[in-house]
């Protein structure tokens, strides 16, 4: 469910433009608080329903492609969808993580609903992952509204940087797994499992990097300019990559789909990997007992419950998924970890001194519902 940090630049790609061009360049990175898209005057929305949809949209993704729209059937009463157009078929051959994302959309969905004062009764529509309909949903005023602080899905971030090797405490594993421990499995770093997992994600980033299908297809989804992500208001942005400074001011101006195939992009981005899985707590993992859609989205919504606990303890979440997504390493994988249920999400975690605030970009809820 992650994507790649993208490239660091090195200090001979890095070109200083001064007067005039520097003023016309594209100065400054693009993130989520500098939209300013406005809504029609006249919408089907009644009270309430754009806000909960909002805050759904704010849930994670592969490459950020928001692979979701919805069906407006009535006023509180949509249909979950399955967005063809945002599948990720390189990396993602089957739609497993494109239906664990659905699933995240939907226990955001859940938790803005009843915060609003609504519940939601869902019914299972989809039979495979490739399947449209994914879900049913209808809200319906609760004599018993559900409380839950709405910041934590609006402050929710994946951060890939500057992680602590700290032990995770036994109190925050314990506050994170809570009740739901058969479907987690955490690997601290002091293990030979940790280890284990550090090389395969290496080696799986390695081939992934050089298999052209995985790499142009990455490539449709950077955002380089501040054009480009406001147009789209999806995919990876160097903000979202967490390339800041003149770095950042480099990729906005000079990089483009074609830089992503090159060797040069391609190693960069194998050493930022090398480097961010020598910095954490260990892995966490969370598995399910088969790969039924309805397995998927629960899971999808397990991972999401977890990703919006973290914050407060100063903990942060990296999904890497490669080793996944590449038959030679996943094929190896259950056996030399000793787990026997279905691997879905391998996640790095760690402390964090400081947490940044969010950045990555969300279509509007108009882009994505359809009447």
């Amino acid at each position: 469910m992650q994507r790649r940090k993208f490239l660091g630049v090195t200090a001979g790609t890095i070109i200083v433009a001064g007067g005039v061009g520097y003023l016309f360049s594209d100065k400054h990175n693009f993130i989520r608080n500098n939209s300013n898209i406005a809504s029609p005057n006249k919408s089907i929305f009644k009270t309430d329903e754009r806000e909960i949809l909002h805050l759904a949209s704010l849930a994670p993704s592969g490459h950020n492609t928001q692979p979701w729209f919805i069906k407006y059937i009535e006023p509180y009463h949509w249909i979950i969808c399955n967005d063809k157009t945002k599948w990720l078929p390189g990396v993602d051959p089957t739609q497993r993580e494109t239906i664990l994302s659905v699933g995240t959309f939907m226990q955001n969905l859940e938790y803005a609903a009843g915060n609003a004062g609504y519940n939601c009764e869902f019914k299972m529509l989809a039979a495979t992952n490739q399947d449209e309909n994914i879900a049913a949903v209808k809200l319906s005023k609760s004599a018993m509204p559900s409380a839950f602080d709405i910041a934590k899905i609006k402050n929710r971030r994946t951060v890939r940087s500057n992680y602590l090797t700290d032990s995770l405490k036994k109190e925050d594993v314990d506050f994170l797994l809570n009740e739901e421990r058969d479907f987690f499995d955490f690997i601290p770093n002091a293990t030979k499992e940790y280890h284990y997992l550090n090389e395969q994600t290496i080696e799986a980033n390695r081939i992934q990097s050089y298999r052209d299908v995985a790499e142009k297809e990455l490539s449709e989804w950077i955002r380089f300019s501040s054009k480009n992500a406001e147009k789209n208001m999806d995919g990876l942005t160097a903000a979202s990559m967490e390339i800041g400074g003149i770095p950042g001011w480099v990729v906005r101006n000079f990089y483009n789909k074609e830089s992503v195939l090159k060797n040069s992009f391609r190693d960069k981005n194998i050493e930022i990997v090398i480097k961010q899985v020598s910095q954490s707590a260990g892995w966490l993992l969370i598995t399910s007992k088969d790969n039924a859609v309805s397995t998927l989205l629960e899971t999808g919504k397990r991972m999401q419950r977890l990703f919006l606990k973290v914050r407060e303890k100063g903990i942060a979440i990296h999904p890497m998924t490669q080793i996944l997504e590449e038959p030679s390493t996943k094929q190896a994988l259950n056996q030399s970890i000793g787990i026997t249920d279905n691997i879905q999400f391998i996640l790095r975690v760690g402390y964090l001194k400081e947490y940044p605030d969010p950045v990555s970009l969300r279509r509007p809820v108009d882009w994505f519902v359809k009447s």
